[in-house]
């Protein structure tokens, strides 16, 4: 695959071992971790105690496997509980769930409560539309999604189920601090490329980002909207990064002043920051691609490559791809089109919020029109748990947050990954297609 890129190799290691003996300038992350153990500076190898400043439940924490009785939170302000993993309960057993998590929010009133209704809606978007990640600080979930909230300048990554109820009961948690991979994005995305094809292009070009942080930012970044970057932070779990966060900008203060009355501090790298590598990323280079089944690290592919593989099921969703933008470039490709006999297309905005506004703007309409599904706000096909499991021998193409064996039903089941242009155009045609085919991507969005 052509690279499209210019990487700079800025020392890493050495350098770390260098400014030991003369400390250089800090990295958001380590500015970040610093602030948060009440440190003045934090370098790669660092343990850190951090306190905590948000911590998110969602349903999957009341399963019996995972609950315990708790007998104090350490802040219930800084609690958010969130169902959306089984939403609305499929079984008896989500349901039993869900009673003991209602329990748990009345016994600590717990305020910022988003239960089946009006304010449903994925964790990691209801936590970016009501500001609960604040720019600068710590935020712990069990869910691995976590990372996310990076898009808000906010520290924040999945964490293991007892770390989330020390960090509910206590307020606190540790982290090792790790060296960090940063990458400065030039130039734009052609319309109809999105933030998924840069993921994509990513794992594929530069593979697994195991013990490193990821680090955004540069000229392009302000062509992106926070959903944009929502997106790519979302996917950082896929590369294996420790946490992906984004430089701090005009754009996200007013996304986050628009949201919060609270206080909050920005953070952006020193000028003398140490990276274990840099990388400049040129987006006009970018490209729809595909990931092949069952993983997606070093697993991309051009859509020339896989083109006409037959689908059964095509889906719009999750954490990562269930934001506005997302239903809007899927309803272009299928205005005015239907979708092939035998697929069934799936589409699952990120919150209720998104649905709303996606019906104001008529997107659900001409998603409709062409035959899609169109669910409640939910985690849904994209865990395998309801609204779309798929059976044995299928082809799924997917834009959500994995392809991985059994990810989404049956292990037979074959999911590629795709932007929602691509599942889109794929759902018209019944195969594997470049949304090309149906969507000018040279015009200005």
């Amino acid at each position: 695959m052509d690279a499209g890129l210019d990487s700079q190799h800025t020392g890493g290691r050495q350098n770390q071992l260098e400014r030991k003996c003369a400390p250089m300038g800090m990295t958001i992350m380590e500015k970040i971790l610093a602030r948060a153990s009440g440190r003045e500076t934090t370098s790669p190898g660092d343990i850190v105690v951090v306190g905590v400043d948000t911590v998110v439940l969602y349903d999957g924490n009341f399963f019996p496997a995972y609950w315990r009785e708790i007998k104090s939170v350490a802040n219930p302000e800084n609690v958010v509980v969130v169902y959306d993993h089984r939403a609305p309960a499929p079984d008896q057993f989500c349901a039993r769930a869900h009673s003991v998590g209602r329990a748990f929010v009345e016994q600590f009133g717990i305020k910022r409560f988003h239960d089946i209704g009006y304010d449903q809606g994925i964790a990691h978007v209801i936590v970016a539309e009501r500001a609960y990640a604040l720019p600068g600080t710590v935020l712990v979930c069990s869910d691995s999604h976590a990372g996310s909230a990076g898009a808000l300048n906010c520290a924040a990554r999945g964490t293991g189920g007892p770390d989330v109820i020390y960090a509910l009961t206590k307020g606190t948690t540790w982290y090792r601090v790790c060296e960090t991979i940063r990458y400065d994005l030039v130039g734009q995305l052609r319309y109809g490329i999105t933030p998924k094809d840069l993921f994509l292009h990513i794992a594929g070009t530069f593979g697994n980002h195991a013990n490193y942080n990821v680090e955004f930012g540069g000229r392009a970044l302000a062509s992106l909207s926070i959903d944009e970057r929502r997106t790519l932070a979302t996917m950082g779990t896929e590369l294996n990064a420790e946490f992906t966060i984004f430089e701090a900008d005009g754009i996200l203060d007013r996304y986050v002043r628009a949201r919060s009355d609270r206080p909050y501090q920005t953070y952006n790298p020193d000028p003398d920051a140490v990276y274990a590598e840099r990388r400049q990323l040129d987006l006009d280079t970018i490209e729809p691609l595909v990931a092949l089944p069952d993983r997606v690290i070093n697993n991309s592919a051009k859509i020339s490559q896989v083109a006409g593989v037959p689908i059964q099921q095509a889906f719009i969703g999750s954490c990562a791809n269930g934001n506005l933008y997302d239903l809007q470039i899927a309803s272009e490709v299928v205005e005015g089109r239907r979708v092939a006999p035998g697929v069934r297309f799936l589409v699952t905005p990120g919150s209720q919020e998104v649905y709303r506004d996606a019906l104001k703007a008529g997107y659900i309409e001409k998603l409709m029109a062409a035959g899609a599904v169109v669910t409640n706000a939910t985690c849904g096909a994209c865990q395998g748990g309801h609204m779309g499991v798929v059976g044995p021998n299928e082809v799924c193409i997917t834009a959500s947050t994995r392809n991985f064996k059994g990810r989404m039903g049956d292990p037979s089941a074959s999911v590629y990954m795709a932007s929602p242009a691509t599942v889109a155009a794929s759902a018209l045609t019944g195969r594997v297609t470049h949304p090309g085919e149906f969507l000018s991507m040279e015009r200005a969005g």
